[in-house]
């Protein structure tokens, strides 16, 4: 009796059903859209540093993380590379060498990062080929050199000069080469574009002294939500001498800055959920108010309050679901629009994401978790209004509302 006499009575005043549910119809889109490109811009900054630099998850040598020796070197066979790359939700896995040495050309001396790639998987995973400006890239079995364009201009050089390239290998061993310069790309770090230099796995093995070994193989998945699923995964593969690492320990400053930035993201969503409830009080009252005369009558007729206040909680509950469900109804295909087409960022925030060697543009998030949370709290903050219908009922004298 209580919801078929709730829900005839909110539609005998359609402009006032109207408005309550408007109100949360606003209130549900409004906070969706902003969760969603909080959000959105978090996962596009980790996966975009990730497929730059580390990965999601990258399999090292015990002990190589903490000081990047080659000693700490792993062989990691072919079939087990293979098993990894099949895993679900793995998109790409590609081995590399890093190691430091003394770079040279003519007068100019300088420390830079050399690192052996399979120059295939190395471009599904980076994009290395698209930043490719000048030369060739990288074949399977060249003998030249990739390095960045601040490096080149350090050393003036160009496409065909030689480097020299002067460290240490695996135990110790000396790592000498003279190689030409095969091509140069424009790397979004001004610190990796200064020191970058790029060669083949087999010949940088050969150079190391790291036959058949490797320093890291980076793995990049299609979500950040099953990172967890694929760690377990890839757990079950490592053998004692594997370390496996997640992209927030080899990138602490973005996991920090992230955790800032998420703080300050709930405090402004706090504040705009403020703003809904006491949009949503003022229209309740609102509505309140112009029933008044109408609660006055029914309890002269007999109506006990206890009923009228059940009928009138369940009137906000079914006003507050339509706007809410209304809302995040609205907010799916906008989202989706926004996903397709994100926000470019002009002006200092964007000198801001491309220092972080991120392009500069605001991505938002379709996970439903968003679009259903929201609305739930939206909801809550909605219901949690019909508290004064029920303090003014219960306070309402008859005769006054009668006469008022």
């Amino acid at each position: 009796m209580y919801l078929s006499l709730s829900w005839r009575n909110i539609w005998r005043n359609k402009k006032r059903t109207l408005i309550l549910a408007a109100s949360v119809f606003f209130a549900v889109l409004l906070a969706i859209v902003m969760r969603s490109g909080q959000l959105g811009s978090y996962a596009y900054m980790i996966h975009s540093s990730a497929k730059l630099l580390t990965g999601y998850l990258q399999v090292q040598g015990k002990g190589y993380w903490e000081n990047r020796s080659l000693d700490k070197g792993i062989h990691i066979s072919p079939e087990d590379i293979e098993r990894i790359r099949k895993i679900e939700n793995v998109t790409n896995v590609t081995p590399r060498l890093e190691a430091f040495a003394l770079i040279s050309h003519l007068n100019h001396t300088k420390v830079g990062q050399i690192i052996g790639i399979v120059p295939e998987s190395e471009t599904r995973m980076t994009g290395l080929r698209d930043k490719l400006i000048e030369g060739e890239y990288l074949s399977s079995d060249s003998l030249a050199l990739l390095i960045g364009k601040g490096l080149a201009e350090v050393f003036q050089a160009n496409i065909g000069d030689s480097l020299v390239i002067y460290g240490q290998g695996a135990y110790g061993q000396m790592a000498v080469a003279l190689m030409p310069i095969g091509g140069i790309v424009d790397l979004p770090f001004e610190i990796l574009d200064n020191s970058l230099v790029f060669m083949v796995l087999p010949r940088a093995q050969e150079i190391f002294s790291m036959e058949n070994r490797i320093t890291s193989l980076p793995i990049m998945i299609d979500d950040i939500r099953h990172l967890d699923h694929v760690l377990e995964d890839v757990s079950v593969i490592a053998d004692d001498h594997w370390a496996i690492m997640t992209w927030d320990e080899m990138m602490p400053d973005l996991k920090e800055n992230i955790e800032v930035d998420n703080v300050s993201g709930m405090i402004m969503l706090a504040i705009l959920y403020v703003v809904i409830a006491f949009g949503v009080l003022g229209t309740v009252m609102m509505m309140v108010s112009e029933r008044t005369r109408e609660f006055g009558i029914l309890i002269s007729v007999g109506m006990r309050k206890s009923r009228l206040i059940v009928v009138t909680f369940l009137e906000s509950i079914f006003v507050s679901f339509l706007g809410a469900v209304a809302g995040m109804i609205a907010s799916v295909p906008i989202i989706m629009y926004l996903i397709e087409h994100p926000i470019h960022i002009s002006g200092e925030g964007a000198k801001i994401y491309e220092n972080m060697g991120i392009e500069p543009i605001m991505n938002f998030s379709g996970d439903p978790t968003i679009f259903v949370s929201q609305a739930l709290v939206v909801l809550a903050i909605a219901l949690v209004t019909t508290v004064y219908p029920y303090l003014f009922i219960r306070r309402l004298d008859p005769v006054r509302a009668l006469h008022g």
